[in-house]
């Protein structure tokens, strides 16, 4: 590994640590960083987290990590951004969830010996797109419900 991608590596440890575990709970081993604070302003805190965590895809990419992986770094920002937009409950789960501190253990799993994807990638992967497909078909069977069975027992439109 050249030096540059080790300089580079660095700097995307200290993000991941900054925005993921830089301050402790007193009294705890809980750590918690500056996305769950900066992710309490709606909308805009969640979008630029998620920005600042796409520094470690960017890098993945020019370490030509397999695409998968790179999927599943995204997936993880996903998650975070979409579970973050709900009040309250979204900033407890960025304790928990930290997609920076995923998405670099990936990185640095894949890229400082070129592996192919895991089995655990791929599975991650295709269960994410299972339950988004999952959740899109949820308004048509709620459409053929209505249409099959609440929509014969009305009573007829009348003038």
């Amino acid at each position: 590994m050249n030096v540059q991608t080790q300089q580079r590596l660095e700097a995307l440890r200290k993000l991941k640590f900054l925005l993921d575990s830089a301050f402790r709970v007193p009294g705890t081993n809980l750590r918690f960083g500056w996305d769950p604070i900066i992710g309490l302003i709606p909308w805009a805190g969640d979008v630029l987290t998620a920005l600042m965590s796409c520094a470690v895809i960017v890098q993945a990419h020019h370490m030509r990590v397999p695409r998968v992986v790179q999927l599943r770094m995204l997936l993880n920002i996903a998650i975070d951004v979409i579970v973050g937009v709900v009040p309250f409950l979204g900033d407890i789960a960025d304790f928990a969830w930290k997609s920076n501190t995923r998405n670099f253990a990936l990185l640095e799993r894949h890229a400082l010996e070129v592996q192919p994807a895991t089995t655990g990638d791929w599975l991650f992967v295709l269960g994410i797109a299972a339950a988004a497909l999952a959740i899109a078909l949820v308004p048509l069977f709620v459409l053929y419900w209505v249409v099959s069975v609440a929509a014969p027992r009305l009573p007829p439109l009348t003038r």
